[in-house]
């Protein structure tokens, strides 16, 4: 069988066991452990050993508990209710106060945790009830929190950079200063929407009534509530983007000061460390296996020969580059509808990076681009990680509709976001430049 015959036939067998449910790790380290069995003999399946093994054990891969672990601390400690009370006491006599302050919440805990799932599951529960009681529409409530918690995956320290520089072979550094301006766009475009919608349609988006607005001292009082997410944003980006540490040390402080937050904020509860260290674990090991499984992938796919004689294929094509980057874009959103993101990377990335870079763009450019599109993933049923997030917080009178109707202008302002970074690509080359 030739090379593309090999390739289609690993793609059907790979898309048909993840119809059926197969999980991801087994679909791609199975199957190739199976042909490279059939083709390669029992001999080669040492190498996809060694290759699983030397991955798994780079040093790099350390961040990634580590960041998780951070995240679990900070969802326990009350950071986000002294977030949330700031900004309530500052934007709540605004209308769409509420819903606009829980994106820079949002943006804010992303620049702390590194996930999604932490600022989603912390605002759907303190945010989501404040504002529906308080008169806002339902998806404008739940649109508000689902698409302020996807920042998580594009603001550093994400954790979802870290995997994709491993695998695409990409400064994690580069990566973190370039999804810093994208994010804050990102950011200020779900604002500006809360802002003008409540302005226009003021029914959707009440302000707070006058009794219930607070004064200038009481309002300054509340910026104590920020002092341990911005000392911890400091500690941790500042000393990754001032190249003082590497991202595994970082992350290392950021799990520290996570504890110490956590301490201080609600004092030693045996029960919150091992409930953040067990959640810690699922997610880690869920993670690795995957790694594990792509690493097979990459090891069969590389050397049967398929990366580059598909990069041939493509290159050999007659159409300008900005067709197969958008085309590129286009495969990314549809996979983000029915695959994970790690899975995603994992099957993409080995046949996109050679191609792009055949093509002369920058790979940092094109893998902040590739997180925005991880992250519409994260907003796009049926599979959306914050969808079910968010559904798993939300008062029984929410239903999945309700949800899945909220994140339509939200994705719509992602693939806005998208198409300006990838016109004006200085907003994302910008910082890198400038740092390293």
């Amino acid at each position: 069988m030739d090379v593309f015959g090999l390739t289609a036939l690993f793609f059907a067998a790979m898309f048909g066991c993840l119809a059926i449910g197969v999980p991801i790790a087994i679909a791609l380290g199975g199957l190739s452990a199976v042909l490279v069995l059939i083709f390669w003999g029992p001999n080669a399946l040492s190498m996809m050993v060694l290759k699983a093994f030397g991955n798994t054990s780079s040093f790099e891969f350390l961040a990634i508990p580590l960041f998780v672990y951070m995240a679990n601390m900070l969802e326990r400690s009350g950071i986000a209710e002294d977030l949330y009370e700031t900004m309530y006491r500052f934007v709540g006599s605004l209308r769409g106060g509420l819903a606009a302050g829980t994106v820079a919440i949002c943006t804010i805990f992303a620049a702390m945790a590194g996930i999604s799932g932490a600022a989603t599951v912390s605002m759907g529960i303190l945010a989501l009830p404040a504002m529906l009681s308080r008169g806002y529409s339902k998806q404008f409530a739940l649109g508000s929190v689902a698409a302020g918690g996807s920042l998580g995956i594009l603001i550093p320290p994400s954790v979802t950079m870290i995997i994709y520089g491993l695998i695409a072979n990409t400064s994690i550094g580069k990566l973190y200063a370039g999804g810093v301006l994208p994010g804050l766009l990102l950011a200020l475009l779900f604002i500006a929407y809360i802002l003008i919608r409540g302005k226009l349609q003021p029914e959707l988006a009440p302000a707070l009534p006058e009794e219930d607005r607070f004064t200038w001292r009481e309002k300054l009082v509340s910026l104590t509530g920020l002092i341990f997410p911005l000392l911890l944003v400091v500690c941790v980006l500042g000393a990754i983007l001032s190249g003082f540490t590497s991202v595994s040390e970082a992350a290392a402080v950021g799990a520290f000061g996570s504890i110490v937050a956590t301490l201080i904020k609600r004092g030693f509860k045996w029960q919150m460390f091992r409930e953040a260290a067990e959640t810690t674990l699922l997610v880690s090991c869920l993670i690795f296996w995957i790694i594990i499984g792509a690493s097979a992938f990459s090891t069969l796919y590389t050397a049967m020969g398929a990366s580059s004689l598909i990069n041939d294929a493509v290159i050999g094509l007659e159409v300008n580059r900005y067709v197969i980057l958008l085309a590129m874009q286009g495969l990314l959103i549809l996979l983000g509808m029915v695959i994970d993101t790690v899975g995603i990377m994992m099957i993409t990335i080995p046949v996109f990076l050679p191609i792009i870079l055949a093509l002369g763009f920058d790979p940092v450019w094109f893998g902040v681009l590739f997180i925005i599109n991880m992250e519409i993933g994260f907003l796009t049923p049926p599979f959306g990680y914050n969808l079910f997030y968010l559904r798993g917080v939300a008062p029984p009178n929410v239903t999945m509709i309700d949800i899945y109707r909220s994140i339509i202008p939200f994705v719509f302002l992602m693939l806005l976001g998208l198409a300006i970074c990838i016109l004006f690509p200085e907003i994302i080359l910008t910082l890198p430049r400038m740092l390293f």
